[in-house]
């Protein structure tokens, strides 16, 4: 092999200098450029020594006299830019015996480019069932490395969880924050082939753009009628209201409370009612402009919660939702916090 772990090395696309301190595998190595660890190709770096050697070998001349009109103004160094929280993945690849390159594993990074440290709970589960927890904090424009995850795994299901919450509480913004991902196999696989054809080392989901503001404090009897516009036909605003059904504040979506007839359904059909049943309650929340709704919707395969934050992710009058443990459903039951 032609490099160790420890060797210095020069990055040709950027001429800066780092070490290596780790093997990818036969094609890609981790390095080091001033505490920034991140995968490159072989044909990425080379030896810094041929760069020294033909530094010093230039004569220095001596410069000219300059005068204090002369002087540049030194150059501002750019700020670095915020795009948000993600999650990145590492394929590490290995050759079976007929030749061919098998991802064998994925490395798991949570990457923060925002100016802003977060404390963070992590879970990965398969099916529902937890598999591996992580509390730590990740700091302003850092990658933290949690773990490996087996690719053959990837097949199972997984959802990989996230709640964080702000280093330095904020009256202002939101307690804590969940977000997860979820990845299915056909994703998986377009992803790995577009590394390939693109000569890319790793690919990533964004987590959020920016910390959610604390959900502000809104009558809930005040409705505006050009929000209304966006979900109904408003013809009068007095007449309209006499059609609406009171809102509720909490939901039980347990199926005893939906219907006499369970025992007669499939499991389909109760997930259906039930899934029905919250698009209800969420519309008439929106439209009575109510600051939060809780959902109870069990604990159980975690299939219907599940459910329910996938829908609450692609809803713009969601500011957040938290699913936390409360001393009435335990942990059978989601905050749904509105923005308007």
């Amino acid at each position: 092999m032609k490099y160790q772990i420890g060797d210095k090395v020069l990055i040709l696309h950027s001429d800066e200098e780092g070490i290596i301190v780790d093997f990818i595998n036969d094609k890609m190595v981790m390095v080091d450029v001033r505490g920034v660890k991140f995968p490159v190709y072989l044909d990425q770096i080379d030896f810094p020594y041929f760069k020294n050697f033909t530094q010093k070998k230039k004569q220095p001349q001596a410069p000219p006299r300059k005068f204090v009109d002369d002087l540049k103004k030194e150059k501002q160094v750019p700020e670095k830019q915020e795009d948000g929280v993600w999650l990145n993945f590492l394929p590490v690849s290995d050759t079976d015996e007929f030749g061919d390159e098998v991802v064998e594993l994925l490395k798991v990074h949570l990457v923060n480019n925002t100016r802003t440290p977060y404390q963070f709970k992590y879970a990965l589960g398969f099916f529902g069932d937890p598999e591996f927890e992580l509390k730590n904090t990740v700091q302003p424009f850092q990658s933290f490395y949690i773990h490996d995850v087996p690719f053959e795994d990837m097949s199972d299901s997984p959802s990989f969880e996230f709640e964080f919450s702000l280093v330095q509480p904020n009256k202002q913004k939101a307690t804590h924050f969940e977000t997860s991902v979820k990845i299915k196999p056909k994703q998986l696989f377009a992803k790995i082939e577009e590394l390939r054809q693109k000569n890319l080392a790793t690919f990533s989901y964004k987590l959020f753009d920016t910390y959610p503001d604390k959900a502000p404090e809104a009558d809930p009897m005040e409705v505006s009628l050009s929000k209304l516009g966006e979900k109904f036909k408003v013809y009068n605003a007095k007449e309209a209201r006499k059609h609406l059904e009171p809102a509720r504040s909490v939901v039980d979506l347990h199926i005893e409370k939906l219907t006499d007839n369970a025992a007669r359904m499939d499991n389909f059909e109760m997930l259906t009612l039930q899934l029905d049943t919250f698009e209800k309650f969420y519309n008439l929340a929106v439209a009575h402009m109510q600051p939060m709704l809780t959902i109870i919707h069990g604990v159980g395969t975690g299939r219907l919660r599940d459910e329910i934050h996938d829908a609450l992710r692609l809803k713009k009058e969601v500011s957040y939702f938290v699913n936390q443990y409360h001393p009435s459903y335990g942990y059978g039951a989601t905050e749904i916090h509105f923005k308007y």
